[in-house]
């Protein structure tokens, strides 16, 4: 009895292990194709367990998945390996398929007015070392930033010149001098970033810093003055002969939410009133002006039609218009000729002709 148990147990372990191999082991009629770069697996099989699943096709699409999975991290247990901080990693190759990207590849980032000009001049940068020799704490330090070499904002005492006031405070100009780089270097930062997406940057008040202003320049630049206090322009005085501005607007108003119900019913009943009404609602007034600008833009382009059609006449006159110069057989100051005013009638029966010398017409003296 203790034999045939131990034969048993062996016969079990057998079985287990063969369920193991054949776990681990899947056989395919054609070979799949990997990138292990990619950690991807295609299978070219044809799907013909799939097609005798039938209508819940369920655990064919998970028994093939699972087998294709099981052949790439077979292929991945073939990678050499190496130990990381208690942990087996492999190392993958270079991925061979190309995957398509998300999004389209980053622009250049477009070149600076400074970039533009070294280029065209042909000026190449110099790459300057981080670290210069200050001789003020005897040590290399950074030539800009945080503890550089030469930092002049450290000194106690600062030396005035002869040609300034001895009042004014050095130091406080000192100050004012590097806020004012900081906001020059950002506002030349600001319109590098206009320019390169093809913007106009605005200034503050609506003027350019250097040239002539115009007449549109200056007016946009007082409407923004004005409206820049604290009531927006509403207690600003006029000039005796300024307009109002253009553009400013009406503020809107509202109904109060809580308030005379009235009111609100009397408006409500009065817009389903006119949406049940049957007859249009016309406004005389707007119908009449606008028949009249019709009529207005009718006429102007009447007008331009005339005017085109005069001056294509103008210059396009006969052989023997009115000209300057030359003897009359060619056109000269006469009328008439092949290009004659003429009326109705043959003059050479009697019908009367302007120039000419055929007998039996009136010649004009």
């Amino acid at each position: 009895m203790e034999g045939q148990s131990v034969e048993k147990l062996l016969a079990k372990a057998e079985q287990d292990e063969a369920e193991k191999l054949q776990r681990i082991t899947v056989l395919k009629e054609l070979e799949l194709e990997f990138d292990l770069g990619n950690l991807l697996a295609s299978d070219r099989n044809p799907p013909t367990g799939l097609r005798c699943a039938g209508p819940t096709p369920e655990a064919e699409l998970r028994a093939l998945a699972r087998d294709n999975t099981q052949l790439l991290i077979n292929q991945l247990w073939q990678l050499p390996t190496e130990r990381v901080e208690e942990a087996i990693v492999a190392r993958l190759p270079e991925p061979t398929t190309r995957l398509p990207r998300e999004k389209p590849l980053p622009r250049p980032r477009p070149l600076t007015r400074w970039q533009q000009f070294a280029r065209l001049k042909g000026i190449r940068p110099k790459k300057k070392n981080n670290l210069v020799w200050d001789e003020v704490s005897g040590q290399w330090r950074r030539r800009w930033g945080y503890q550089r070499a030469r930092d002049d904002t450290k000194e106690w005492l600062i030396e005035v010149p002869g040609n300034v006031d001895p009042l004014e405070d050095q130091f406080a100009k000192r100050i004012q001098a590097k806020k004012e780089r900081v906001a020059k270097n950002e506002l030349n930062r600001l319109r590098n970033l206009a320019r390169a997406h093809k913007m106009q940057l605005p200034s503050a008040a609506g003027l350019h810093p250097t040239g002539h202003q115009s007449k549109e320049e200056l007016g946009r630049a007082m409407q923004v003055a004005k409206v820049s206090t604290a009531s927006v322009g509403r207690f600003q005085e006029r000039l005796p002969k300024e307009k109002a501005p253009r553009g400013s607007g009406k503020k809107r108003k509202f109904q109060p939410l809580f308030g005379d119900f009235a009111a609100e019913k009397k408006n409500q009943l009065e817009l389903l009133r006119v949406m049940n009404s049957k007859k249009p609602q016309l406004d005389v007034t707007r119908a009449t002006n606008k028949q009249m600008r019709e009529d207005d833009q009718e006429e102007a382009a009447k007008r331009r039609k005339m005017s085109q059609k005069g001056k294509r006449k103008g210059g396009r006159q006969g052989l023997g218009g009115k000209r300057k110069g030359g003897p009359p057989s060619q056109g000269g100051n006469r009328k008439g000729g092949l290009g004659g005013k003429m009326n109705s009638g043959p003059p050479g029966f009697g019908g009367k002709r302007k120039g000419g010398q055929r007998p039996g017409g009136k010649r004009r003296k």
